[in-house]
């Protein structure tokens, strides 16, 4: 039996990032957006799967974990895409943290992961010393 998880999307996910997916593509985020919510609900299923979810880091019951996402009606791969989901996985509460959703162009040029992980620790100090 799957069990479900909460999924919490942090504000500055959303301010920062998930407005601009919501401006570009308007009724087909949501129908993406929603696919991604049911994923992370399920995220057990999801890590499952290690071409979609990479575990970053796996400490102190924290997983961080990302994942790769299309946007609904395009053509590309999710890996192709570039679209990325950066989430935090509790176990013990049974609890999905959206921290940052990005398109890879949307953090410059040089290491994706270093970028990513620069971000959280920023806006997020909680996760600075696991990641």
């Amino acid at each position: 039996m799957s069990i479900n998880y909460a999924v919490i999307v942090e504000k500055y996910a959303e301010r920062h990032f998930i407005s601009k997916f919501k401006k570009k593509y308007k009724g087909a985020w949501d129908v993406t957006w929603n696919a991604i919510h049911e994923e992370f609900k399920r995220i057990d299923a999801l890590i499952g799967e290690t071409n979609i979810a990479e575990t970053m880091t796996d400490q102190e019951g924290i997983r961080i974990c990302k994942t790769e996402f299309r946007v609904h009606g395009t053509q590309e791969s999710r890996h192709a895409s570039g679209n990325r989901c950066i989430v935090a996985v509790y176990k013990n509460t049974c609890v999905v943290k959206v921290l940052v959703v990005y398109n890879k162009n949307d953090l410059g040029g040089g290491n994706e992961t270093a970028s990513w992980k620069n971000l959280v620790k920023e806006n997020y100090p909680e996760y600075s010393k696991i990641l």
